[in-house]
């Protein structure tokens, strides 16, 4: 009975030691395995492109935290042209044909005929009437350019991007934002819409708060004016609210490139530039409201303000000093007529009020529910507003409540990523409830997931090719240091988050498969950073 009773211990003290064993002490030792840098080789080879096509399979158990790793010997060379030479930048996608064009070959140059000449017409009249009164009038040069780079921006919008990798238009018309002549200023659509009357009660002020103006170019190209409202080295307040956030030029500017970095080019140029608030704005605005808050300073500073109600007042006013204000120029998409586009309500909207929540922040599992409804229940559409929360993390834009997208390409288009003027406003804070359609659906595009890892590896850190895209404008530094290196921060955040998922789901899950094939010779990508 004793030898049979010892026996017995024995075979349970076994089998306790053999499960602690599998489900306790292998898992750590994975996990040490994953996070350790000697298991990633870190050389040219792991983000190779197969010979039969599609984008490398992103071997997830080399993953590493390259922060942690030590960096191989900088050669000087520019990293920003490495990264748009590598194969991942230089993917092929079909011929276009009509279908996938927004716009065809005529309708800008029709468009552009008819501006022309209204305006004409336009200017004709108000001469005629300024001389019957005696007035002087200043005349305004404008040009008719076929080859305008708003025209060929327009033109080349397809059902992939916003712009093409190589397009030489970009960088034409991100110069020609920064020193075009101004021919008329105006307000907004949206502001229009207002009418000058707010709701005091409303917790979400209307645009008219944010004091953004529509700027006319003297080849008619459009451009919208976001003024400076915070310095550089400020941090949003603790205290605030995202939603009554103030608006950045500069998180503007900086999510153009961040955008085009990352290979979505889903957010319009953007350029930064001195506006001379009196000679570009006041002296050429028609419109009588926008005249009316202007106003010069105590200190003689040229300044104006938004025509709502309760804003207007001198303290919410923005100054030149004393005429000269920066801002950022984002160009204009083609107009609705031409262009139809949708505002969507993003699933994951905040609750725009001072105590409620959504759904969303309360209930893990309600990406499940989102999978199920129209039009996330099939296609790409879920798998762009993943993209599109990654864009927003990076940036700290947590105003993200709705998106929107070309009636033309249907729901498989891409999202449109406007309005990007909340991001940066704090650099020691990651808000992760912003990653939360990546968190509980895991799921992400495997073009995404492997430039994100190309992005962490030292030889092409985010940090450092955004830093050398941003001094390409003219507002330098466009980001402090600090911001910088929260986008190091961030990436790395995203990386944990897709391996979690992994972990959890397996890679055939996350990982969803796209695109095609790299071009057979990669196109070097730097008139951007050469042009400019």
């Amino acid at each position: 009975m004793m030898r049979r009773d010892r026996l017995l211990l024995a075979a349970t003290l076994t089998a306790i030691f053999s499960a602690d064993l599998y489900f306790v002490l292998l898992p750590k030792l994975r996990s040490v395995g994953l996070g350790s840098g000697d298991l990633c080789p870190c050389g040219s080879d792991n983000f190779t492109l197969p010979r039969h096509g599609g984008l490398a399979t992103p071997q997830l158990s080399n993953w590493t935290l390259y922060g942690t790793t030590s960096e191989p010997a900088d050669d000087g060379g520019s990293k920003l042209e490495r990264l748009f030479s590598h194969p991942l930048y230089n993917i092929e996608i079909p011929v276009l044909g009509s279908e996938e064009r927004l716009l065809q070959a005529e309708q800008p140059m029709e468009y552009y005929r008819k501006k022309v000449a209204h305006w004409e017409r336009h200017m004709h009249l108000r001469n005629e009437a300024a001389a019957l009164s005696n007035i002087t009038v200043t005349e305004h040069g404008v040009t008719f350019d076929p080859e305008a780079s708003w025209l060929k921006f327009h033109s080349g919008i397809s059902s992939y991007a916003l712009y093409s990798r190589n397009d030489p238009a970009i960088p034409k018309l991100l110069k020609d934002m920064h020193r075009m002549s101004v021919i008329s200023a105006d307000y907004t659509q949206d502001e229009k819409a207002l009418k000058g009357a707010c709701d005091c009660t409303q917790v979400v002020k209307p645009s008219g708060h944010h004091l953004k103006l529509a700027l006319k170019m003297q080849d008619f190209g459009k451009a919208m004016f976001k003024p400076m409202r915070q310095q550089r080295d400020e941090e949003t307040p603790e205290d605030f609210f995202y939603f009554v956030d103030l608006q950045r030029h500069n998180a503007e500017i900086a999510a153009f490139h961040l955008d085009r970095i990352l290979d979505f080019r889903r957010v319009p140029p953007v350029a930064g530039r001195l506006v001379n608030v009196s000679g570009e704005v006041l002296l050429v605005t028609q419109n009588e409201h926008l005249r009316a808050v202007f106003f010069t300073s105590p200190a003689n500073n040229t300044c104006f303000f938004a025509k709502c109600l309760y804003v207007c007042k001198t303290e919410y006013a923005v100054c030149g000093g004393p005429d000269l204000l920066e801002g950022s120029l984002s160009a204009y998409l083609p107009s609705l007529s031409m262009a139809p586009r949708i505002s969507i309500s993003n699933p994951w909207t905040r609750s725009y009020t001072f105590s409620g929540r959504e759904e969303w922040e309360v209930n893990p599992f309600y990406c499940d529910t989102v999978k199920q409804q129209y039009p996330y229940n099939s296609g790409n559409r879920l798998l762009n507003i993943i993209d599109m929360s990654i864009f927003d993390f990076l940036t700290s834009n947590m105003d993200r409540h709705h998106y929107e997208i070309f009636t033309k390409f249907g729901d498989d288009g891409f999202l449109l990523h406007l309005d990007n003027a909340r991001g940066f406003g704090k650099h020691s804070q990651d808000e992760m409830s912003i990653l939360a359609p990546l968190s509980q659906c895991c799921m992400i595009k495997r073009s995404t997931l492997v430039r994100l890892q190309l992005l962490a590896r030292p030889e092409f850190r985010l940090s450092d090719v955004m830093r050398e895209s941003l001094k390409g404008d003219s507002l330098q530094p466009v980001l402090t240091e600090p911001h910088l290196s929260a986008l190091d921060r961030r990436l790395q955040k995203v990386l944990r988050a897709v391996q979690r998922c992994v972990r959890r789901l397996g890679e055939e899950y996350v990982i969803t498969k796209d695109f095609v094939k790299s071009t057979a010779t990669p196109q070097i990508n730097t008139e951007m950073r050469k042009d400019r």
